[in-house]
């Protein structure tokens, strides 16, 4: 068994939350009602069961965080089982990844990491028990044939799918499931830890209650579409007549504008349709990571859309709301010019540079300020220049004064034009008696704008991430094409020049924080970033201009 590192940890209470007992969803419910009746001794012990055959993703964190809440809330333990029972598509990199995500959102298994493959003898012993009870046949002999004839498929005598080991319980059972169901089927595979030594593996059914059973799990919650298996898990347990926990099912979560089927993200991977299991636009774990989400905020996320028993599908600005709230918080403010615009201030000293105060982060003055150069010539976003402007366009046009955050205010006078029309320079005088703050004759201005000083900016890949996927439902079945013709081909702008500030290009390390571009949006280094060529994802904007464009068509 393997120790967890040392990470973020979920919050055991929130600040000014409600009482306990009004919160209550329905598995905190069976939990609490479990514990005062003294079943399972009062104790709580929990389990997120992956199978190691692809990445996880946000739904796969709901069912983390759900599972660990559940236990550290009630002081009780949390393992982390692999299900690695299908050697044909499990690999060890989906051991790591998975171990990698698990750890980044703060669920702490300590030395509980177990697998499925750990209790192989065990199972093969449960099922010959079943066999000499009449209770599991391969086919109609007496149970010391039958026991024979499955050691044999153990031997690995038989070709792949020849042979299975079936329950024998009732196969005019409305509940299908319960149809003499397969508990063993024959694979020679190579396993990602077993090696060669098993040729049959167990079904996801015998095997789940008897990793629950032998790891002393009080709680077995899973999600909704094992609701009918609950039957057979505890068929099997009953007839073994051992530790018995209790099955719980809940709603998974569905996202809008993305798929989460495992299925369909391996798809999306194996077609090229995106750049891998990490692609900041898929809602992978690492893919969110990668972007620029927070372990914080995809708890609190997770904790907003509750536990239901009824599906539903949640919007993802919900999601996108908590990254938001978690890092105006944290994240520290810099300055950067996606598209620059030159704008020079012609009454500025030549090649005089000043060095003013500019806030890390006005929502926690303990991170201080920092020193952002200015000089005679900046650049600006070339949206924050228009000509010929609308009544309510604030920012710079000929004949309007705007601040300059930080620094100054400053008047345009003019703008240069290139031989096909397009403004190529702004030019501007200031006031030097506004540095930093209002006008002595305090006159007031309605427009502030970021910049970066030309001579000190550094160059920027700004990587703009939108949503996968142009409707909200892909994979729905009343959609007439398949899902990946609904792939939003603006789903990834990447800008090579932008233009940022120096203490930003310094900080560009990849996960070394989480910034705000000043009035555009939070971003984050790439892995692929490094000091000399920094990268920038944009985790989120910081508006939700999708909605306003979807509602104008």
């Amino acid at each position: 068994m393997a120790q967890a590192q040392e990470g973020d940890r979920f919050e055991k209470k929130e600040e000014n939350s409600a009482p306990r007992e009004k919160q209550l969803h329905f598995i905190e419910q069976i939990i609490a009602d479990d514990e005062k009746s003294g079943k399972f001794g009062g104790r709580v012990h929990t389990r997120f069961p992956p199978e190691p055959n692809g990445y996880l993703h946000i739904g796969h964190a709901k069912s983390i965080c759900l599972n660990y809440a559940m236990a550290t809330e009630n002081n009780g333990l949390f393992n982390l089982r692999f299900d690695d029972t299908n050697p044909a598509k499990e690999e060890t990199e989906y051991v790591e990844s998975i171990l990698t995500d698990v750890r980044w959102l703060g669920a702490d298994w300590q030395d509980r990491l177990c697998f499925a493959s750990d209790y192989f003898q065990q199972m093969y012993d449960y099922a010959v028990d079943l066999i000499k009870k009449g209770k599991a046949y391969v086919c109609d002999m007496t149970a010391e044939e039958m026991s024979d004839l499955f050691a044999r498929m153990k031997a690995g005598e038989f070709p792949d799918g020849s042979k299975t080991l079936r329950a024998k319980i009732d196969m005019a059972s409305p509940n299908f499931n319960m149809r003499d169901p397969v508990m063993y089927r024959i694979v020679h595979a190579e396993h990602h830890r077993t090696g060669s030594a098993w040729k049959i593996y167990p079904m996801y059914d015998w095997a789940h209650g008897l990793e629950d059973s032998i790891e002393g799990i009080t709680h077995s919650i899973c999600t909704l579409e094992f609701e009918n298996h609950r039957p057979l898990y505890d068929w099997f347990l009953d007839q073994l007549g051992v530790y018995h926990p209790q099955q719980i099912e809940f709603a998974r979560l569905n996202l809008t504008y993305t798929v989460m089927s495992k299925r369909k993200l391996l798809e999306l991977v194996k077609g090229g349709y995106v750049s891998g299991w990490d692609d900041p636009r898929r809602p992978t774990i690492c893919g969110l990571r990668r972007r620029g989400y927070t372990p914080e905020s995809v708890r609190a996320f997770c904790r907003a859309i509750g536990v239901a028993k009824f599906n539903s599908t949640i919007d993802v600005t919900v999601l996108e709301n908590a990254v938001r709230e978690d890092l105006n918080r944290t994240a520290l403010r810099r300055m950067g010019v996606l598209r620059p615009l030159k704008l020079v201030i012609d009454n500025y000293p030549e090649g005089e540079t000043e060095w003013l105060d500019a806030v890390n982060n006005p929502e926690n003055p303990a991170d201080g300020v920092r020193k952002v150069p200015f000089s005679k010539v900046l650049y600006i976003e070339q949206e924050d220049f228009m000509e010929d402007a609308p009544k309510k366009y604030f920012r710079l046009t000929p004949g309007r004064e705007v601040r300059l955050r930080y620094a100054y205010f400053v008047t345009c006078d003019s703008c240069v034009k290139d031989e096909e029309g397009r403004v190529t320079e702004v030019h501007c005088h200031y006031d030097p008696a506004t540095r930093g703050g209002d006008a002595p004759d305090g006159r007031k201005v309605r427009g502030t704008i970021h910049w970066v000083s030309a001579e000190h900016a550094r160059d920027a890949q700004v990587r703009l991430y939108d949503r996968l996927f142009s409707v909200e439902n892909p994979d729905s079945a009343s959609n007439p094409l398949d899902y990946k013709e609904y792939l939003n081909p603006e789903s990834l702008e990447v800008i090579a020049h932008a233009k940022v500030e120096p203490a930003l290009a310094d900080g560009a390390a990849p996960g070394s924080a989480h910034y705000q571009f000043e009035r555009i949006g939070y971003f984050y280094p790439d892995t692929e970033s490094t000091a000399g060529n920094p990268v920038f994802n944009r985790t989120v904007s910081l508006k939700d201009t999708w909605a306003k464009v979807a509602q104008k068509g």
